[in-house]
C-alpha cells in the first residue's frame, strides 16, 4: 500500500512509518518544515502549512489511504492561545486534506483513518466505557475530541470509509507519559497523584503502531478504543515503574491543589479517570503483544 501519514514525526507517526516500512509499504508524508523533506522510493516527504491552507497536492498521487495523527501536544500549560493551538491544529489539518480531496476528481484514496482521544468519556472511578457509551464529557478536552471526530466524519460525504481509534496513554521510551512519569521515580521521588485511584487506560506504542496497520490492512471501518485490555489505576502504574526500576515507592502521594499550582488546567490530564474497554478491536481479530502491564513497562524501561 502507499499511505500517507500526517503527524509521521510524532510519537505515534514515526512508529507507525517505521512499521509500514519494514512491511513494504510505501510512506507519504506532510511536514511543516521544508528542511525535513526527504525523497526516495519508499519515504516521500511534502510541505504543508494547515493554518495558512497551504498543501502540496502532489502528496495524494498513488495514495491508499490517509493517516491523520496530528495534533499539538496536550501536555503542556493551557494558555487560553495554546488551547486554541490544541483545537486548530486538529480541525485545520483535517479541513485542508478534505477540502483538497474535493477538488481531485481521479484520487485514489480508500480509507481515511484520524486518532481521537478517550478523553470524550467523561472521568470516572467506577464507570467502564466502551465505543457505546451514550455520555460525553463536557470539558475543555471532551470537546477537543467531539470537534475533532466530526471533521474526521466529513470524509464520508466524500464516500471515503472512516476509522477514528480513540487513544489512551501510550507508553513509548522515546516520549510522552512514560518518560514523565519515569523522571521522579529514577530519583527514588515518585509517588501517586491525587487519590492515586484514577483509572489510566494505556497501550504500549508497538501494539498502538499494530493497530494502525491492522485496520489499514483489514480495511477496518467505525470507532474504536486504541487501549490495551487491562487499564491500571494511577498509583498501580507508579508502583510499577518503581518496581521495574527497581526504586522504592513509599513517598506520599502528591496532593491535587499542588499539581493545579504546578500545571494549572492541564493538570486535569493527571486527575482524569478513564476505565476503557478494548474488546471491539480484539473482536477485528487485532491481538495485543503487551495486554499486561508490568511485561510492557520491563520491554520499555529496560531498552
Amino acid at each position: 500500500m502507499r499511505i500517507l501519514i500526517c503527524g509521521a514525526t510524532g510519537l505515534i507517526g514515526s512508529a507507525l512509518s517505521e512499521l509500514c516500512l519494514q512491511q513494504n509499504h510505501k510512506v507519504h508524508y506532510l511536514t511543516t518544515r521544508k528542511d525535513k523533506i526527504q525523497q526516495s522510493d519508499n519515504y516521500s516527504g511534502f510541505y504543508w502549512n494547515p493554518a495558512k491552507g497551504e498543501i502540496d497536492k502532489t502528496c495524494f498521487e498513488g495514495v491508499d489511504a490517509i493517516v491523520n495523527l496530528s495534533g499539538a501536544n496536550i501536555a503542556k500549560r493551557w494558555t487560553e492561545a495554546y488551547k486554541q493551538e490544541i483545537v486548530s491544529s486538529r480541525v485545520d489539518t483535517a479541513n485542508i486534506v478534505f477540502k483538497s480531496l474535493r477538488t481531485i476528481k481521479n484520487h485514489t484514496i480508500k480509507h481515511y483513518i484520524s486518532a481521537s482521544g478517550i478523553a470524550i468519556y467523561p472521568s470516572s472511578l467506577t464507570e467502564k466505557y466502551t465505543e457505546n457509551a451514550e455520555v460525553e464529557s463536557n470539558d475543555f478536552l471532551g470537546k477537543v475530541v467531539k470537534q475533532w471526530e466530526l471533521h474526521a466524519q466529513q470524509f464520508n460525504s466524500l464516500e471515503i470509509p472512516v476509522t477514528i481509534l480513540r487513544t489512551g496513554i501510550v507508553l513509548s521510551e522515546k516520549g510522552g507519559a512514560l518518560v514523565e512519569m519515569a523522571k521522579p521515580v529514577k530519583y527514588g521521588v515518585g509517588a501517586a497523584v491525587g487519590s492515586g485511584k484514577q483509572w489510566q487506560s494505556w497501550i504500549h506504542i508497538d501494539d498502538m503502531a499494530r493497530m494502525y496497520l491492522h485496520i489499514l490492512t483489514k480495511k477496518i471501518t467505525g470507532i474504536y478504543n486504541a487501549v490495551g485490555p487491562n487499564p491500571a489505576t494511577n498509583k498501580v502504574l507508579t508502583k510499577e515503574i518503581a518496581s521495574v526500576l527497581k526504586k522504592p515507592f513509599f513517598m506520599p502521594n502528591v496532593p491535587k491543589f499542588m499539581m493545579k499550582m504546578l500545571f494549572g488546567e492541564m493538570s486535569t490530564l493527571l486527575f482524569s479517570s478513564q476505565q476503557v474497554n478494548s474488546q471491539k478491536i480484539e473482536n477485528t481479530g487485532f491481538q495485543f503483544y503487551f495486554p499486561d502491564l508490568k511485561p510492557a513497562l520491563e520491554d520499555l524501561l529496560k531498552k
